[in-house]
């Protein structure tokens, strides 16, 4: 899987990172097992600190998605929850309505976030 980070977000870089291994998991592109990135080759790539590459790891952690070991490094131990086939249609016509609204992503992703509350 490859990660991309936006320095220029809101959002800080290792809960970017927590976002998109969630992503993967829930997609089905990060799979029981799979073995994540070292910290340090990662943090490498995406012109980091390895300190944001591992707080994030530990967030994935503490949450149950990725086992984390000494000389083993970071394994998915998560599994795709649920079907999110109608979630992504229903985005798709959120993201459709949105731009015919002429709403910005960080806006959208503000309405989004707090009709979730």
């Amino acid at each position: 899987m490859i990660f991309r980070i936006d320095p220029a977000s809101d959002q800080p870089l290792f809960e970017q990172l927590v976002t998109q291994v969630r992503v993967g998991i829930a997609r089905g592109r990060l799979v029981h097992g799979e073995r994540l990135p070292a910290a340090r080759e990662l943090a490498d790539a995406l012109e980091m600190n390895v300190h944001t590459v591992l707080r994030a790891y530990q967030v994935l952690r503490d949450e149950g998605l990725i086992d984390l070991r000494r000389g083993r490094g970071a394994i998915v131990t998560g599994r795709p929850e649920a079907d999110l086939s109608a979630v992504e249609q229903a985005m798709t016509e959120l993201i459709r309505a949105a731009k015919a609204a002429q709403l910005s992503p960080d806006a959208t992703a503000a309405l989004v976030k707090e009709a979730m509350r």
